[in-house]
């Protein structure tokens, strides 16, 4: 019997890549292309011959920075960013100042009912966006809320949670619902990692639970925190969906309340899909700078924390 040939290298390197080539069809297919058929819209424009009427009036032409500079000059999508950064200025901080204590709070030895808290938490982060919005959007609205019944019948002032001020802690509240048992769960998985032998050694030396929680857990658990903060950043530039959601529920949300929802009225309302284009694409460098930047500063603060490690 002939014994079989041993398989050369070639077929053995080539494996890995084969396996990649369905995900790469993928992300091209469905995240490069868009991308890039925006950026080439986003230099792009219609112009309008006459009365516009008839084949050949309008006519798409290189526009060049053209759109870019009306994006950058234009009230509403500049309004619409000071909302989202007062907007984030609330979610963030709330969001991720609960899950931290949820999650120091379930890792408490002392802690019952841990798995059905834990669920009860999280539970809110199952719920569509949309669903959220509606339920707190009738919530909040005063002739079916039973908040406002119950101030009313205690004789006590009945806010309007959508109209001014009040409409962004509405929808900040939102947000921090469905939001913190995500976050939650990512910082108690990297508590639940953190090895018992350090609690122990902390217990020996006469640490306290408040001073294991601050010196020992929120330090270790720092790398989950800024990936929280990173994704949570990300959120908030995004949002979209409480806004759109209540709009019918109130006048004080417009359809350019967001930057988000500026682009989405820019393209499907006024029917200007390259200034929407510009605007999506302006609106995702900043995303990606601030990104970029909160990972470098921390990766900075991370390397300045290990020299003074190294020094001690």
């Amino acid at each position: 019997m002939r014994s079989a040939r041993p398989r050369g290298p070639y077929g053995v390197k080539r494996a890995p890549y084969l396996f990649l080539v369905p995900a790469t069809a993928l992300f091209l297919l469905f995240f490069a292309l868009p991308i890039g058929y925006a950026l080439w819209l986003s230099f792009r424009k219609v112009r309008v011959s006459g009365l516009g009427l008839g084949s050949g009036a309008r006519t798409e032409v290189w526009a060049g920075l053209e759109n870019y500079t009306g994006a950058l000059s234009d009230g509403e999508l500049l309004g619409g960013a000071l909302r989202v950064l007062g907007y984030g200025c609330i979610v963030v901080p709330v969001m991720l100042g609960l899950a931290l204590l949820f999650a120091l709070m379930l890792d408490s030895e002392r802690v019952r009912l841990a798995p059905f808290t834990r669920l009860a938490i999280f539970l809110p982060y199952a719920v569509p966006g949309v669903v959220a919005a509606l339920l707190w959007g009738f919530l909040y609205l005063p002739d079916v809320s039973p908040f406002h019944f119950v101030l009313g019948e205690l004789g006590l002032p009945q806010p309007d949670l959508l109209d001014g001020g009040p409409l962004y802690l509405a929808l900040a509240n939102i947000a921090v619902w469905g939001g913190t048992g995500f976050n939650m769960i990512v910082i108690y998985t990297a508590l639940r990692a953190i090895p018992a032998e350090v609690y122990e050694a902390a217990k020996l030396d006469g640490a306290t639970p408040l001073q294991i929680a601050l010196r020992i857990k929120i330090p270790m658990v720092a790398p989950s925190l800024v990936l929280t903060f990173f994704f949570s950043i990300i959120a908030t530039l995004q949002v979209f969906n409480e806004p759109t959601t209540l709009k019918p529920l109130t006048n004080s949300v417009s359809t350019t309340w967001s930057p988000l929802m500026k682009v989405y009225q820019d393209a499907f309302g006024n029917g200007d899909i390259h200034a929407a284009a510009a605007q999506a694409t302006l609106i995702a460098l900043v995303t990606l700078v601030l990104s970029f930047g909160f990972l470098r500063a921390a990766d900075r603060g991370d390397e300045r924390n290990a020299r003074q490690g190294d020094a001690r």
